[in-house]
């Protein structure tokens, strides 16, 4: 930077220069100075336009990583909430299926239960009708035993 560079010369002719004896003063060359202080003058508005330049960087920096934040903090709570409602969505059906299944089986249940009633009642049927059968052959035997005997 050059305004850095002519301080550095400043200090340079300072320290070269003739010292007054008895005293902290030096004699000074005025025109050469002036001429540091003329290249001071002229070095410190580039130097003010790029230290502007770079204070309007850092904050467009920081303006965009605050947007940047905020945009992060927004996706992330949008994903939380449809990672609740997916939760919400997920424990319904669970309880929704859970409710099925009960149904469901009360209605096997129920199927195995009419359907036993039914099978008793046609085994009943069957019984009344095989007992009717064996009494007929039962008496058609009888008969027939007594045929023979009285023949």
């Amino acid at each position: 930077m050059e305004l850095f560079n002519i301080i550095n010369e400043m200090e340079e002719l300072i320290e070269s220069c003739p010292k007054v004896p008895m005293t902290k003063r030096v004699l000074v060359d005025e025109d050469r100075l002036l001429d540091y202080l003329d290249r001071i003058r002229t070095s410190i508005p580039e130097e003010l336009r790029q230290a502007k330049w770079v204070i309007q960087e850092r904050e467009k920096v920081i303006t965009d990583s605050k947007r940047e934040a905020m945009r992060i903090i927004e996706d992330a709570e949008k994903q939380l909430e449809r990672k609740a409602d997916e939760s919400e969505i997920n424990r319904k059906a669970q309880e929704m299926a859970g409710q099925i299944q009960e149904q469901a089986e009360e209605v096997a249940r129920q199927i195995k239960l009419g359907a036993r009633d039914y099978a008793d009642e046609i085994l009943a049927e069957l019984d009344d009708r095989l007992q009717k059968i064996v009494k007929q052959i039962d008496e058609g035997r009888s008969e027939l035993q007594e045929m023979k005997f009285n023949k």
